[in-house]
């Protein structure tokens, strides 16, 4: 029996895709599949149906301010190297207890989310193989086209332009090669000792394999490593007690939704929510709060709900007002639903302009007044283009789910070399 080992941070967003991939692992014949994260995790891992660990006890609330600050964090190097130093020692201590728990029996296989960057290190100190998951490959540095996190730019076209995207990824990778001295870390501490190989990828991705969770139909072209595969959203919500949402019959309904995370931004959602329902009489506004309790002088013309089942009801919504991040994102996608995309932080800025080129989604600024809401909303639901648009990605998404071309690959890299007998069994 060859066992998979899945680690993913607790956070929806990064944990949710992790799970379904468990999950479609574990109907496989000859498979042993576990998924390590932390307590947070524990309930979602066992409703999704497969075999969790926790590491960092009593740690889930450090690890939630850490992730989530009620602030936002933008491109200050104050905030950036505060959040950098406290997720790098989070790092170190996952990483020894990640050694203890495989002493006894390593995995055949590891597959980790990208945020997790001490996991593949580990694996390499006890020579198992490990592959990466990437929900926001528009981050993984390529050879060309535009850097991530500069607010979000187009390929230039020009030769001007494309001197621009070189001088911006040279500023992005020494950014990075700087980043750990200006913030006092020691990288070695989670077993990095370079940040890059030699042939000019990021030792923190799988040298062998990582699956870009997003359609390769939304990225520009950028020369990425040749271990970066397109396979699409992993789209899965463990089962959930939340009521599905009441729509009013013979009216369209748009979700409006920030995520789980995003605390700070939650209120101002939920007032530009409210102004595009006093704008908007034949369209019923619903807010997703994502479980972050409720909003206080809640106005009206709004139904706020703490949770949506995105798998289960988004497909019921005429589109979709979404802050950018990978999972609602990626939902969107699959339902082939139009979006108004409102990037407020980290790589959202990236999504929101690749959104806009593949013609699925109109984008807000923060510059922009309260009723833009109104009018972008009436943009997307009126002019059929964006949801014709939208529709021919969920139909390219659904010829191949993701699930199914990682287990594939997985088969390939454990099942079909151990019947050729070129794999040897790990000892118990």
């Amino acid at each position: 029996m060859r066992r998979v080992d899945l680690v993913a941070p607790p956070m929806a967003g990064h944990l949710h895709p992790i799970l379904g991939i468990a999950a479609r692992l574990a109907a496989e014949p000859g498979l042993e599949v576990r998924v390590i994260s932390t307590a947070a995790a524990l309930p979602a891992i066992a409703a999704s149906g497969v075999s969790g660990l926790a590491l960092l006890a009593g740690a889930d609330e450090v690890i939630e301010t850490v992730v989530d600050p009620p602030y936002r964090i933008g491109s200050s190097p104050r905030l950036l190297f505060r959040q950098f130093r406290a997720a790098v020692a989070l790092q170190a201590d996952f990483r020894r207890e990640l050694l203890h728990a495989w002493a006894g029996r390593r995995p055949d296989l590891v597959i980790a989310d990208f945020t997790m960057g001490a996991v593949g290190t580990a694996a390499d100190e006890i020579g198992v193989p490990w592959w990466t998951t990437h929900p926001s490959p528009c981050a993984i540095e390529g050879r060309a086209g535009p850097p991530a996190y500069l607010g979000g730019w187009r390929p230039g076209r020009s030769a001007v332009g494309r001197g621009r995207d070189a001088a911006g990824r040279t500023w992005v990778r020494g950014f990075k090669r700087l980043a750990p001295r200006l913030a006092g870390v020691r990288l070695a501490e989670v077993g990095i000792t370079r940040q890059y190989r030699a042939d000019g990828s990021e030792s923190i991705y799988s040298a062998e394999r990582v699956f870009a969770l997003t359609p390769e139909v939304m990225e520009y072209p950028r020369a990425l490593p040749t271990a970066v595969r397109y396979v699409g959203p992993v789209l899965h919500t463990p089962p959930s007690a939340a009521p599905p949402p009441v729509l009013a019959p013979g009216r369209r309904a748009v979700l409006v939704t920030a995520g789980t995370h995003l605390p700070w931004h939650k209120t101002t959602l939920v007032s530009w929510a409210a102004a595009a329902a006093r704008a908007l009489p034949d369209v019923e506004v619903h807010v997703s709060l994502g479980g972050t309790g409720p909003v206080p002088d809640l106005p009206p013309g709004v139904v706020v709900h703490d949770y949506v089942d995105y798998a289960r009801d988004l497909p019921r919504f005429a589109a979709v007002v979404h802050h950018g991040g990978a999972g609602v994102l990626g939902h969107t996608l699959a339902a082939g639903l139009p979006a108004v995309v409102w990037p407020v932080d980290y790589d959202q800025f990236d999504h929101a302009v690749r959104l806009v080129d593949a013609g699925v989604a109109v984008r807000l600024r923060r510059r922009d007044r309260p009723d833009a809401l109104a009018a972008a909303l009436r943009r997307v639901l009126d002019q059929p283009s964006y949801r014709l648009r939208a529709r021919a990605v969920a139909a390219d998404l659904a010829r191949r789910p993701a699930v199914e071309a990682i287990a594939a690959e997985v088969r390939d890299r454990l099942l079909s070399r151990a019947a050729r007998g070129r794999v040897p069994e790990n000892p118990e």
